[in-house]
């Protein structure tokens, strides 16, 4: 006897669960329900149809009900909203959207896809009909119509996630005057505060008005109030601040929620009834690092657990190794990308970790398009573990971030990278690519054969007059240098030794760590003992300065940026 199979959610988990079922069985009844009037939509390229890079948001959809049933056999439902689950009579009560009318649908097995839902904060105006959000097509299709037709200019994100980033930027791109506004000190949490403020300038640099440290307090009309009393021109509003799991059927029909306040699963994504599974957004996972459940709202994972769900209601075994939480993004001119914990996430998590933040070319520097890669890796003390890596720049951050992934699902350590053998060409990379130079920087802390100060610790160092050398040539120095450094060149410290004190630190950077490192160790080779090479050298510390200085009016530390 053929087994019935409905999936409630018609996106990334629900359709990927119902694609597998069919290829698992030809005979399957399987039935997918959506209470929107899209199934299969590309829910990560929605904010790209404002700026036009999507120029017909009808492209967003990627497969039509009837195709679903063409191709696959597979019966998809829209307009239809599953609003109980009869789990007595193992039933779903459906309800029209369109008419109202309800009626029952029987089920062998269940698959829950019911994503997450945008967080609306209970404050004034936040119903109004210039505030909207960004979950589906509709959505997406309905800010562009009303900021077009009426020839709108002004328009607040609020939310400084992944789509409340890529709404600024693209809005940005299509000519509006854009101010993005998050209670957080940063925007993309992901990334460690030291490598956000690159995106910080880009985003100033690119015309965004950045206000962060405050919170939304209002909306009016033709503006936005902030928490601390800032008005903000806005005659739109984009709600961006987060989303929750949606879990109301699971919730009525009893379901066990788990302490994130999502939709507990086993390792085969079997919710706490032997007949219902669920997956994506709503669920929660374990992660592989902290050894905890959380929730990743990221459209990968939501397959893999989709074709996990759909192999266990055949017999067929699924290792579930836990997440680690990868992702990219485009934003202006950069690119960004992330894997598993950053510094401040091992830090939370109680794991003893330590990091370092190299600045390579991207590719040989002689070829076309050579541009600095702003590369940051945590890793475990005193194993040597990886726990994670973020990177920002012009080139291919994914690949590397890609590689870092794999290392971390497989639990390589820092040996394990920096003998990692890559694929090199001089117009794509370098010969010692960059994850292996970062393994063996940090394979050199770890050891003890050299010591750095982060680039978050400079500014500190400069107000208390510690002893800089800046190891570039004169005439790099001369355009640019902390204010206390002395130039010392890495061609001319030999030379100078009387001009370096042995009775004090001594820190010493470069442009990005390379000369600066070099120097470290060849002074720790004469007998300094206490020398520390500054991480992320001048254009570090001119990316990580810019931004705050330029907020807070204060006092800078350098006598021009160097951003080159």
């Amino acid at each position: 006897m053929s087994k019935k199979i409905l999936i409630v959610g018609g996106v990334a988990g629900g359709a990927s669960a119902a694609a597998r079922v069919r290829r698992l069985d030809e005979q399957a009844e399987v039935i997918m329900f959506e209470k929107g009037p899209h199934v299969s939509f590309s829910n990560c390229a929605l904010p790209y149809h404002l700026s036009g890079v999507v120029e017909n948001s009808d492209d967003l959809v990627l497969m039509s009900p009837e195709t679903f049933k063409k191709r696959y056999n597979i019966e998809a439902r829209v307009s239809q909203e599953v609003v109980a689950i009869n789990r007595d009579a193992k039933t779903i009560t459906v309800k029209n959207v369109l008419t109202n009318e309800t009626y029952e649908e029987s089920y062998d097995k269940l698959v829950l896809s019911t994503g997450a839902a945008p967080i609306r904060p209970n404050i004034e105006g936040v119903h109004n009909e210039n505030v909207f959000t960004v979950r589906n097509v509709v959505d997406i299709q309905n800010l562009n119509t009303f900021i077009q037709h009426r020839g709108l200019k002004d328009i607040a994100v609020i939310g400084g996630g992944f789509i409340g980033v890529e709404v600024a930027e693209n809005l940005k791109k299509a000519g509006y005057n854009v101010s993005l506004v998050e209670f957080a000190n940063q925007i993309m949490m992901p990334l460690d505060h030291d490598m956000v403020q690159i995106l910080h300038k880009e985003m100033v640099d690119n015309g965004v008005h950045l206000i962060l440290n405050d919170g939304l307090d209002k909306i009016g009309e033709g503006y936005i109030q902030t928490q601390s009393g800032k008005e903000v021109k806005a005659e739109a509003v984009v709600m961006a601040i987060g989303v929750r799991p949606e879990i109301t059927l699971a919730q009525k029909a009893d379901l066990e929620i788990g302490s994130t306040g999502a939709i507990k699963v086993d390792h085969n994504y079997l919710t706490s009834d032997k007949d219902i599974y669920a997956v994506g957004d709503a669920i929660e996972v374990y992660h592989k690092l902290t050894h905890t459940p959380t929730r990743l709202a990221l459209a990968g994972p939501a397959q893999k657990q989709a074709r996990a769900a759909a192999d266990h209601m055949y017999g067929i075994p699924n290792q579930n190794k836990g997440v680690i939480g990868s992702s990219s993004m485009h934003l202006f001119s950069l690119n960004t990308a992330s894997t598993g914990l950053n510094a401040r996430m091992a830090e939370n998590a109680g794991i003893r970790y330590d990091s370092v933040y190299i600045i390579p070319a991207d590719k040989v520097g002689l070829m076309p398009n050579s541009s600095p890669m702003h590369f940051k890796l945590v890793y475990e003390v005193p194993t040597g573990k990886l726990l994670g890596a973020q990177a920002i720049g012009k080139g291919n951050v994914d690949k590397r971030i890609d590689v870092i992934a794999a290392m971390i699902t497989m639990n390589g350590t820092l040996e394990d990278l920096k003998d990692l053998e890559l694929s090199y060409s001089p117009m794509m990379g370098t010969a010692k690519d960059v994850v292996n130079h970062a393994a063996l920087v940090a394979l050199n802390q770890l050891y003890g054969r050299y010591k750095e100060v982060k680039v978050s610790q400079v500014r500190e160092l400069v107000e208390n007059n510690a002893f800089i050398i800046d190891a570039r040539e004169q005439g790099e120095y001369n355009r640019g240098h902390l204010k206390n450094a002395v130039n010392i060149p890495l061609s001319e410290f030999r030379d100078r030794l009387d001009e370096i004190p042995k009775d004090q630190p001594v820190y010493i950077h470069c442009r990005s760590g390379q000369r600066s490192y070099n120097m470290v160790i060849a002074l720790e080779n004469l007998g300094y003992k206490n020398v520390y090479n500054i991480s992320g050298s001048y254009l570090g510390i001119s990316l990580h300065e810019y931004y705050n200085d330029l907020v807070t009016g204060r006092e800078k530390i350098v006598t021009e940026y160097n951003f080159k």
